[in-house]
Formats: structure tokens, sequence, C-alpha cells
């Protein structure tokens, strides 16, 4: 099992459609969800913050940058 979560939820974060937390079968599909998801994010929520994601054992942690 491999999961996909958020270091830190900001304002923009909250208010969007996305889950804190998400758990996949296998880590490719993890990885693309929370790749895709940071560079979402980055692209679209507020323009004050940039996301990056880092794994960390079968964890995909969706990281607040800046």
């Amino acid at each position: 099992m491999f999961t996909i979560s958020i270091e830190k939820e900001c304002t923009c974060f909250k208010r969007s459609k996305f889950k804190s937390t998400q758990s996949f079968d296998n880590e490719k599909d993890a990885f693309e969800t929370a790749t895709k998801m940071a560079k979402e994010m980055t692209r679209d929520f507020c323009k004050n913050h940039a996301f990056s994601v880092v794994k960390e054992e079968n964890n995909f942690l969706i990281l607040l940058m800046s």
C-alpha cells in the first residue's frame, strides 16, 4: 500500500478539491497522482506557494516549498 499525504495544509489547499491523504495499491499510481497534484497546486493555487513531492518509504509527501 502506498499513500500520498500533505505536509502542511495551506488555506488554498483546504479550499481545494484535493484530499489530504490518499491510498494506492501500487507505487506508480501513487507517484503519478502526487506529481500531478503538486504541479496543479503550484500552478492553480494562490501563486504564493510552490509544492514538491518527496518519497519516504511507502509514502509520497507533498511539501509546501514557499
